[in-house]
């Protein structure tokens, strides 16, 4: 079994880094939070207080993080990943970044002699609690099989994409569709309870028709349809719209970079960042289902509760 390090204890690094420990690995982990240090410690990690004691001696190093600048200084900061840990650890990230991030990387632990991979991750926090989330492995051939054996404790399905970078590439490519067909869930929905149908007997009619969809299946937007829609809890966030808008302009961002007319993934993030203007950048990322309305209001938000 491995000394694992873990850095990013929060609502998917918590439930991740304790399925390591119950595959017998020993984590070691570190978050600013004290509340996500808590819950990480009930489960069985070993909460230290610092990156340095959580890498020291490593076999490997995960990492689950909010934004580009945090996973960038966690990694090269003074007392970081590179400065800490031994240069025989096999470093992980599974965040969500930019490509440019994850080739940077790449490139910069490979000139201190480190292997890494990126190794995003798809399925949300449920798929964090039941170890059936998708990982996207991108690296050199012998660290993406190094990377395996440690990621399927946590995982539904792991894929090889190839080389640096691709695992990231797919993460950005596979979270445009899924905004992009959320839209389409919020403006259908929408459109069905206007024309006086069931929510709950038209969800049972698009969930084995053509317009299935995981955000249909899984953030349907009406209470008491979905058990797992944020609808039920007045849209607290599973996917907060913040995350949400940072990845899809990262996606964007890419498929300019490429020469790509995106338009429909550009609609969505306008949408978003709207919500975020709204003050609602902390809420469900599918509160976007409020748009379609005359006046804004969509079943189960109440936006003074």
């Amino acid at each position: 079994m491995a000394t694992i390090g873990w850095i990013g204890l929060g609502h998917m690094g918590g439930p991740m880094s304790a399925h390591l420990v119950e595959a017998g690995h020993e984590v070691r982990g570190f978050d600013l939070d004290p509340v996500a240090n808590d819950l990480a410690e009930a489960n069985g990690v070993v909460v230290v207080d610092s990156i340095d004691d959580a890498v020291a001696d490593a076999d490997a190093v995960f990492t689950s993080l909010p934004r580009n600048e945090h996973v960038r200084e966690v990694y090269a900061g003074a007392g970081g990943i590179w400065a800490s840990a031994p240069v025989t650890a096999l470093l992980l990230d599974t965040s969500t970044v930019d490509v440019e991030t994850s080739r940077w990387c790449h490139d910069e632990s490979a000139a201190r002699g480190f292997a890494f991979v990126d190794a995003p991750i798809s399925g949300g926090v449920g798929g964090a609690a039941s170890a059936s989330l998708t990982f996207m492995l991108g690296g050199d051939p012998a660290a993406v099989a190094a990377a395996r054996p440690l990621v399927e404790p946590m995982a539904g399905h792991v894929f090889d994409l190839g080389g640096p970078t691709l695992g990231i590439a797919a993460k950005l490519a596979n979270n445009l569709m899924l905004f992009v067909s959320l839209l389409g869930v919020a403006e259908g929905a929408a459109l069905a309870a206007s024309l006086g149908l069931d929510a709950r007997r038209f969800f049972d009619v698009a969930s084995v028709s053509s317009g299935e969809s995981w955000p249909l299946r899984t953030w349907y937007p009406a209470p008491g349809v979905v058990d797992s829609s944020p609808a039920n809890r007045n849209y607290a966030a599973t996917f907060s719209t913040a995350l949400a808008e940072k990845d899809l302009s990262f996606a964007l961002a890419a498929g300019e970079a490429s020469g790509l007319d995106l338009p429909a993934a550009a609609t969505a993030l306008g949408q978003f960042r709207e919500l975020i203007a709204e003050g609602y950048g902390g809420l469900d990322c599918s509160l976007v289902a409020k748009h379609p309305s005359p006046d804004g209001s969509v079943a189960g938000f109440d936006p003074g509760a």
